[in-house]
């Protein structure tokens, strides 16, 4: 099962870039032989248009089309559903074997997602209750499904 995260912003090279791509690179090598994978990235600009409303519904629409080969949305929304590592962990495998060919994970901007990108996820998925800058979601995400795939495969990384 293929993931896509689609994200508003873009991560400037430096620190920040290094660790989402150690993050993915680890996910892709955990998660091949389990049928996952692998992790694209697509990053897309923030919307500059006159007010939050706007803006959300521009970025709605660019991180759903960034994310059109899902069969299954996931929006990251601070108001969402909280998980621990072993039931998202669950939630991808169950994904996965019910025949999802490709998952869609979407990250909003500054002013949160719009209404189509909520409406179009079977999942709303919080990271946590505090507001995280858009590299830092990134990099906590990546950890996250590379923590899943290890959980998935019995692997060690995970001690919870």
């Amino acid at each position: 099962m293929r993931l896509i995260l689609a994200a508003v912003g873009r991560l400037k090279d430096g620190a920040e870039r290094e660790l989402f791509d150690r993050y993915a690179s680890r996910f892709d090598a955990a998660g091949r032989a389990l049928g996952l994978g692998p992790l694209k990235l697509a990053e897309i600009g923030e919307a500059r248009v006159d007010t939050p409303q706007m803006r959300q519904s521009d970025e709605a629409a660019r991180l759903l089309k960034a994310a059109r080969a899902a069969d299954v949305s996931v929006a990251l929304d601070a108001h969402g559903r909280s998980m621990s590592s072993d039931a998202f962990a669950r939630w991808i495998a169950e994904e996965r074997d019910a025949g999802t060919k490709a998952l869609g994970f979407l990250i909003g901007g500054p002013d949160g997602h719009g209404d189509a990108a909520l409406s179009a996820a079977k999942l709303k998925l919080s990271l946590g209750p505090m507001t995280l800058p858009h590299g830092l979601a990134r990099i906590l995400f990546a950890e996250q499904l590379y923590r899943a795939a290890t959980i998935l495969s019995g692997h060690p990384y995970h001690r919870a």
